[in-house]
């Protein structure tokens, strides 16, 4: 007998069919024929892209003074695949559904690295959005793939510990500078003891010049986290 999850899935394919956004083959948002051809990194990359294995001691001296320990991103933001299921699921139509595929990606990329990350220990912890963009979109994207990526690595996912106190321009329209002065003080952890000696993977859905996640992670550090690590599907 089908459980009331199922025949609730069940009706909800049959009333709102599913396309992928590659093929627009029916069944799925992204089928495994094109989630197959997409390139998924290998590597775990330093802040300014460079695969880690490359740089002498693991770290890079162009991101040596930046607050995130490293990055670990799936897939490049230039496909345009990539593109098309992330601006579905952050902007309209706000596909919410999207945060599964979309962290399989990245659980993708994890498995793909010649050792998996060693995350015992670790706690998840997603960007914030402002209130503005929470009520219009329902729900805040980071925090969806920081769900689904909680389950697959069966770590914590940690709530109310870092809050967005201002409304910004979208980063899209900003040069670097103007991104870095953007993004700067927006953040605040108001429960400190929250993070106090943790290492922190911090989630987001895209990585392009860091300012967003290397405020985040100065904020959290200062609240006493030991280590933060950015993941995101996508880097710019």
């Amino acid at each position: 007998m089908q459980n009331k999850f199922d025949i609730k899935n069940f009706l909800l394919d049959l009333l709102f069919p599913r396309f992928c956004f590659g093929c627009h083959q029916e069944g799925s948002y992204l089928c495994e024929d094109c989630r197959a051809i997409l390139e998924i990194s290998q590597y775990q990359y330093c802040l300014c892209y460079k695969p880690i294995r490359v740089i002498r001691g693991g770290k890079c001296s162009t991101c040596a003074s930046k607050k995130l320990n490293g990055i670990y991103s799936a897939v490049s933001y230039r496909n345009k695949l990539v593109q098309a299921l992330i601006k579905n699921f952050k902007y309209e139509p706000f596909v919410k559904e999207l945060a599964k595929p979309l962290a399989q990606l990245m659980t993708d990329h994890f498995q793909l690295l010649d050792t998996m990350p060693d995350f015992s220990g670790f706690a998840l912890v997603a960007i914030p959005l402002e209130k503005k963009k929470m009520r219009k979109r329902g729900f805040n994207q980071a925090e969806e793939i920081a769900k689904e990526l909680s389950l697959f690595l069966n770590l914590p996912l940690l709530k109310n510990v870092l809050i967005k106190t201002k409304e910004t321009v979208s980063q899209t329209e900003l040069s670097e500078f103007n991104r870095l002065e953007n993004i700067k003080g927006v953040f605040q952890c108001p429960n400190p003891e929250i993070v106090q000696d943790k290492k922190i993977l911090l989630i987001d859905d895209v990585y392009t010049t860091g300012a967003t996640m290397n405020e985040a992670a100065r904020i959290l550090k200062e609240a006493g986290a030991k280590q933060v690590w950015g993941v995101t599907v996508a880097r710019g």
